[in-house]
């Protein structure tokens, strides 16, 4: 998505080196609109530069800091040699990023898309979401319920949620932990499945968690949670662990919850 405004000083902006002069680098501003950025010759690098292709070449994608923005004269001010290695890697990946995010745009748009209609849906998104590609991200973890405050039309919301789960790699951990169940009564088996159905949730997982129950070892058995994060992972082991125990509990058994398999079962 190329933005029609202009960039702000101290921002970091990526681009290409469409020319090159004695005095300096021009370098295309691939982020925004009809927008070319100067860089001087004494900013492309450090120390005395007898030519600037020593340093830079036509085509070239670079990363830049904006120092100064005059609209007026439809001038910006750029400085190659003020990015650092770290901040130019993270930039260039959010740039890369936000390429996949366009592309998912019209994925789930349609190709045909209308420029308004894209650029209501992305800034709708950009509005609830630091950038297009946390949303897509979003969308593709929690579905649906990621863009319940995002001001968008359903069929919009479904294409998105769509187009996310189909094309975005999501990063997920994976945590293990251990219920023991007992019940002393006639019917115990019964109790026992009770609360491994209860384990795992009746059907009341959340978007994007993935919660499996295993035997073990009587009366040991195995939780695994599948989560977008630890904090999610953890939360969901706990709470699963949790209705198992309620539910053997009920019964009149009783339910114990720990990390670690019992050395008798190794």
């Amino acid at each position: 998505m190329k933005y029609s405004g202009w960039p702000e000083p101290g921002e970091l902006v990526v681009g290409e080196v469409d020319e090159i002069a004695d005095f300096g680098v021009f370098v295309d501003l691939d982020q925004y609109e009809e927008k070319r950025g100067l860089c001087h010759i004494s900013e492309v690098a450090s120390g005395w530069i007898k030519n600037v292709r020593d340093h830079v070449r036509e085509g070239q994608t670079v990363v830049a800091k904006v120092l100064e923005v005059d609209e007026s004269s439809n001038q910006i001010d750029l400085s190659i040699k003020d990015v650092n290695e770290h901040q130019r890697k993270e930039t260039i990946q959010d740039w890369k990023n936000e390429r996949k995010a366009d592309n998912w745009m019209l994925i789930a748009l349609g190709e045909d898309v209308a420029d308004e209609q894209y650029t209501e849906v992305a800034n709708a998104l950009l509005v609830e979401y630091e950038s297009l590609y946390d949303a897509f991200e979003a969308a593709a973890i929690r579905g649906e319920e990621a863009l319940e405050d995002v001001a968008i039309d359903e069929d919009a919301v479904e294409a998105v949620v769509a187009a996310a789960r189909d094309n975005v790699s999501v990063p997920y951990v994976d945590v293990t932990g251990y219920v023991d169940l007992e019940s002393p009564a006639p019917d115990g088996v019964d109790d026992v499945k009770a609360a491994l159905d209860a384990a795992e949730g009746n059907g009341e997982i959340p978007d994007g968690v993935e919660l499996e129950v295993g035997y073990v070892g009587s009366p040991e058995y195995r939780i695994k949670v599948r989560a977008p994060d630890y904090k999610t992972a953890e939360d969901q082991l706990e709470a699963a662990a949790g209705r198992a125990r309620e539910s053997i509990e009920a019964a009149g058994g009783a339910g114990e919850f720990h990390r670690e398999r019992r050395e008798d079962d190794e």
